[in-house]
């Protein structure tokens, strides 16, 4: 019951998996296409490259090919080995079982010290190094060497051959103990992993043939490749028995007759070659997808095996399943009586036949994983593919396929549309009878396709007794063809492995040497596989590319490879052809079906004549789709407006214009939206407006239900409109259009109805720490700028320097006690080293960057507060450190279970509020940032002297804060600058309370002649990472200032970089102004450059004119003279600094 309860939820889901990737293939059939076209294109590359490092397709290769395995045998009293026709079968207890491998490596010097170093550590990677063996059967050890655990130990130790040098060549042995399967899986395993090393200049000898023919061109390397395919096939076929070729040939037979099966069938129902050229497409594409697929897995197919399985696996699998289908979906537009549109037609048709297709296909899925599981050579990687191929199979027949499906059957329906449309009556009664034929020939069709229903089991009974026959006559080996081993190692066809001459025999003495001396009674079996070839790379061909060569020799390398490749090449000018005949065909139809608009008029009202006769007038609805175009035709929905006053009234010209269609109930509109065909997209805005008035959607909700946001901000914003006092948001000027609101949403600002647009300015550059920077600051207040621009050309005379004391945000959690004896203890605990290191390896296990610096525990009453101090890398970081406090209160729970948390932010921190605990412990960055300015600059540039500067500033920013009681504030205007430039980066503005905390100091140095200014600012809370970082416009900023995103080798630099330059900007703006005080040029500054001219303000939009003079019409009676002039008034941009 639970096995037949999880089938059913398994095949439900796929069904409706199924329906829901049809309906958006169908949707969008070029963007589909497209897709699937470049899916199977780089595919195909991937496949072209892994085909030219193929034994079967490359001109050399790693192997001996030409020779197979050599089986010896010695007793323990023998003095040699002799030679065995086969390997007897294990286990044979008597019997020691060893194998032996030769590396053979080509050196062009082997005298040479620097080759001798390269084999050295070539052979100590092979023998030492660790390689995963988990794979394996009752494997209690993973990792495991050639040294330690797979070499043959002939008696405590392991048998070593040294290496032996021979013409140009060095050779290195090693011995394998055979004893059970288990070493034979890991010693072939071993063989894998050697092949595909590549240590220092040593690689592989196909893979420098694959160096040595770079150079040669595609067509000459088909060629070769043709030549070698020809021979090898030449070859095994005169080493294969006749059954085995008349077996093959038959396979390729019936694949022909398949494929053309398939085309006359497709042809019976009405596409000559395009359907079927399209399921064909589709087949390759899913072979090609499996091919890669499972290499990509670990389990290669050999190409022997696959071109001799390849046509009795098409044979047997066919082309049921779409041709099924695209029978469906024609029977389903033959029979279209209620007028329906391509994606009913199809969506239906899925539904009826996903059912049965998906069952098929899984159970012949679960056939040839069952046969995955064999262990026998060459059948596991077959079943595997052929499973994938299968289920990409499918996966294209519901989107490739569907497709191409959708856009047929839309081309007929316009081309069907167009033939009617200059119909008269006559030509409607004579379709109507051709169409009643018709039907009595689909009726016919209909009984037959429910006769072939009927024999749909057999034909998938007979279909898997294909499979499960083919799977058997394989694992029990009654035909040798599909089997790679047997057509690979034939003894026949292939001469063993010399065992006679310099390289050997000294190797073979040595192992029957070392076997006698081990005092073994067991008698030694030895199999001298083929050797395996590496090359040694002179030194001049191996030197490096430096990072900048190769990263652009890989860009044109990849190029090279799928822009010049000629298969590519071709698709893209066959999809391009393609698309522009498309287009000029739809443009045509569009063109003519305007043109005949006044000629379709009369049809119409044809259409009031009364048929009383079903079938004549089903005949009729069928045949003339256009007499319906205006009933059923939808309404599209309306386009945001423009958001500017100087387009607002050309867009509502423009809808005036267009024709007005009746708004639809709010029953209705809701039908529609629920309606999984239909939704949002079919509703226009004043109707998502009147539902959401209605309460049906929610305001906060529309982003979600809508699925565009710019849309739903719109809507938003004519809601909030309509249900306000004044009701002028809705045309006001406040932007919605042509914003990325992705980024904002779920990440910035909730309930969104636009963006405020702040101008930004740039002041500098300024010599920050020996590099130039631009300071940019988002404001409305005039002369900012301005003032900070004039600070910096006075400070980069000698440039600014800052100094970064500090970086630890800080978070205070409140917990509570039940008396003070046990918070006493806990804060005593907490104090200790002990107690801060349990706490800090809680808090630091909770994110990769946060890292406890220090705690500062303070105690009032019962009431504990725990001020956690930490780095949190490139982010400000609060949400960081937030997750850290839950950690380690937890662990402070575990110690003290009486605790009881009262708050994870006690005040304690401090966030966001005025605190001295900030001004003096700091919080965020801790920066000093300094600057020397000669007196002749201050008098040229801040127009004033260093003793009124130093007098003003004792004066004003020391004694004047003092006496005010200020926490913080010993500075003109520091929060001036660093809000503008948080707006302008993406930071938190709020969080200027606290960062704008600064002391500005200033000296005369050098007996008057310099003026020494600085800033110390102990809590900047800054971060270049998440919040509003990820906002373009301020990504832009940012990267003009060098610090986006996070630091790729040291996390924290760039916030850290962020705050030192800030500080440097405060303490630009802290000289400017101050010199401005000095000299009493503050107001006449403001005065000059601050206030709106009488023109600027007669240059107010009439929109904005015709709002004011309707509130002033509005304004009742009674009220005041003085308030009217004020609401009349239009306001007056910026505001005074002090």
């Amino acid at each position: 019951m639970i096995n037949l309860l999880s089938y059913k939820s398994i095949t439900g889901f796929m069904n409706r998996l199924v329906l829901k990737t049809s309906k958006v293939s169908a949707l969008n059939p070029i963007e589909t296409m497209v897709a699937s076209l470049i899916l199977g294109s780089v595919t195909y590359v991937y496949l072209f490259n892994l085909a030219k490092s193929s034994e079967i397709l490359s001109t050399a290769s790693i192997y001996d090919t030409s020779f197979v395995s050599t089986i010896l045998y010695a007793s323990p009293n023998d003095i040699s080995f002799s030679p065995l026709k086969q390997d007897p079968p294990l286990p044979a207890v008597s019997i020691s079982r060893i194998e032996l491998k030769q590396i053979a490596i080509a050196l062009s010097d082997p005298a040479h010290q620097h080759n001798m170093d390269a084999i050295q550590r070539f052979r100590n990677h092979v023998e030492s190094t660790p390689v995963d063996f988990s794979d394996l059967e009752h494997q209690e050890k993973g990792l495991m060497t050639y040294k330690d655990h797979l070499c043959y130990n002939a008696s405590t130790t392991c048998l070593t051959c040294q290496p032996f040098n021979r013409d140009n060549s060095a050779i290195l042995s090693y011995v394998f103990d055979l004893s059970n399967d288990q070493r034979i899986k890991a010693s072939h395993l071993w063989d894998q992993k050697v092949m595909s090393s590549s240590v220092d200049r040593l690689i592989p000898m196909a893979t420098q043939h694959q160096y040595n023919e770079r150079s040669i061109s595609t067509v000459v390397w088909l060629i070769r490749i043709m030549k070698n395919i020809a021979r090898d096939t030449a070859v095994r076929m005169n080493s294969a028995s006749k059954m085995d070729v008349i077996v093959v040939t038959a396979g390729y037979i019936m694949m022909a007759f398949t494929f053309l099966s398939l085309y006359i069938r497709m042809h019976k129902l009405g596409s000559k070659y395009t359907l079927a050229t399209t399921i064909f497409m589709s087949g390759f594409f899913s072979f090609m997808l499996s091919l890669a697929t499972v290499y990509k897995l670990g389990a290669p197919v050999s190409p022997v095996l696959l071109s001799e399985a390849t046509p009795f696996l098409v044979v047997t699998i066919g082309f049921e399943r779409p041709y099924k289908l695209t029978k469906c979906i024609f029977e389903q537009e033959s029979n279209n009586t209620d007028n329906s549109n391509v994606l009913q037609i199809i969506s239906r048709s899925v539904e009826m036949m996903a059912p049965t297709l998906i069952r098929d296909g899984l159970l012949e899925i679960v056939v040839f994983i069952l046969g995955a599981k064999s262990t026998l050579p060459g059948l596991r990687e077959f079943c595997l593919m052929s499973a994938f191929l299968i289920a990409y199979d499918m996966m294209l027949m519901f989107t490739w396929y569907i497709s191409v499906l959708s856009l047929k059957l839309e081309l007929r329906k316009i081309k069907e549309t167009t033939s009617t449309s200059t119909t008269t009556t006559t030509s409607i009664l004579e379709t109507a009878a051709a169409t009643s034929q018709v039907a009595s020939t689909s009726t016919t069709t209909i009984n037959d396709s429910h006769h072939a229903r009927n024999k749909k089991p057999a034909i998938i009974k007979t279909k898997l007794l294909m499979i499960i026959g083919f799977l058997t006559m394989h694992v029990f080996e009654f035909c040798s063809t599909l089997s790679f081993s047997t057509s690979r190692n034939n003894s026949h066809a292939l001469p063993q492995v010399p065992v006679i001459g310099p390289t050997i025999e000294p190797v073979l003495s040595h192992i029957l040497k070392q076997h006698r001396l081990s005092g073994s009674t067991n008698g030694l079996l030895l199999k001298v596989s083929p050797t395996i070839h590496f090359q040694l790379l002179a030194q001049t061909h191996f030197q490096r590319l430096p990072p900048v060569k190769s990263l652009l020799a890989e860009i044109y390398n990849t190029y090279a490879v799928y822009a010049q490749d000629p298969v590519i090449s071709k698709w893209v000018v066959a999809i391009l052809m393609v698309s522009i005949l498309l287009n000029t065909y739809l443009f045509e139809i569009a063109k003519y079906n305007r043109q005949t608009a006044q000629r379709n008029q009369p049809i119409q009202e044809l259409r009031s004549v009364p048929i009383t006769s079903p079938r004549l007038r089903s005949a009729i609805s069928a045949s003339s789709p256009v007499l319906n175009s205006n009933l059923t035709s939808k309404r599209r929905p309306s386009q945001s407006t423009s958001t500017t006053p100087r387009h607002r009234n050309k867009k509502q010209q423009q809808q005036q214009q267009q024709p007005q269609l009746g708004m639809r109930t709010v029953e209705e509109c809701l039908h529609i939206l629920r309606d999984i065909d239909q939704g949002a997209s079919h509703l226009a805005d004043e109707e998502i407006v009147l539902l959401v008035q209605h309460a049906h959607i929610a305001p906060y909700a529309l982003e979600k239900v809508l699925g565009d946001l710019e849309r739903a901000v719109h809507i938003r914003k004519t809601v909030i409109s309509r249900s306000s006092i004044t009701q002028t948001l809705e045309s006001s000027a406040l932007p919605v259009a042509e914003y990325d609101y992705d980024k904002v949403l779920g990440a910035c600002c909730e309930n969104v109805i636009g963006y405020m647009p702040i101008p930004v300015g740039v002041a500098g550059p300024m010599m920050i720490d020996g590099e130039s920077i631009h300071l940019p600051m988002a404001t409305t207040e005039g002369c900012l700028v301005a003032s900070v621009a004039r600070g910096c050309k006075a400070v980069n005379v000698n440039g600014a320097t800052t100094v970064l004391i500090s970086d630890g945000m800080t978070r205070g959690p409140c917990v509570e006690f039940p008396n003070i004896i046990d918070a006493g203890l806990c804060k005593r605990w907490l104090d200790q080293e002990e107690g801060f290191e349990i706490v800090a390896e809680a808090f630091n296990s909770t994110s990769r960057f946060a890292r406890v610096r220090k705690m500062q525990v303070a105690m009032a009453g019962k009431l504990l507060y725990i001020r956690f101090s930490t780095t949190t890398g490139d982010a400000m970081g609060m949400n960081m450190i937030s997750k850290g406090c839950e950690k380690a209160l937890s662990k402070i729970a575990e110690y003290f279970p009486t605790m009881q948390i009262v708050s994870l932010s006690g005040n304690y921190c401090t966030d966001k509020k005025p605190a001295a605990i900030n001004w003096i412990e700091g919080r965020g960055k801790s920066v000093v940032a300094e600057a020397v300015i000669p007196s002749s600059v201050v008098q040229k540039v801040l127009k004033t002297t260093v003793e009124a500067l130093v007098e003003l500033n004792i004066s004003k920013n020391l004694i004047g804060s003092a006496m005010a009681g200020s926490v913080g504030g010993f500075n003109a205007h520091a929060a001036n600058i660093l809000t503008a430039m948080y707006i302008a980066v993406g930071q938190d503005p709020a969080q200027n309370v606290e960062s704008s905390n600064c002391i500005t100091l200033m000296k005369s140095v050098n007996n008057g002649s310099a003026l020494h200014i600085s800033c110390s600012m102990p809590s900047i809370e800054v971060g270049t990472v998440g919040g509003g970082t990820i906002l373009p416009p301020q990504q832009a900023m940012l990267d003009m200032l060098g610090v986006r995103g996070p630091h790729p080798t040291h996390p924290g630099k760039n916030a850290q970089k962020l705050a030192r330059i800030i500080c440097a900007a405060v303490m630009a703006g802290e000289l400017s102004l101050c010199a401005a005080l000095a000299a009493g040029h503050l107001v006449k500054a403001h005065m000059q450059h601050n206030r709106v001219s009488t023109a600027a303000a007669a240059a107010v939009p009439a929109v904005e004119n015709d709002i004011h003079k309707k509130k002033a019409l509005k304004t009742p009676a009674s009220t005041p003279r003085s308030l009217q002039s004020r609401q009349s008034t239009v306001p007056v941009t910026g505001n005074c600094i002090l």
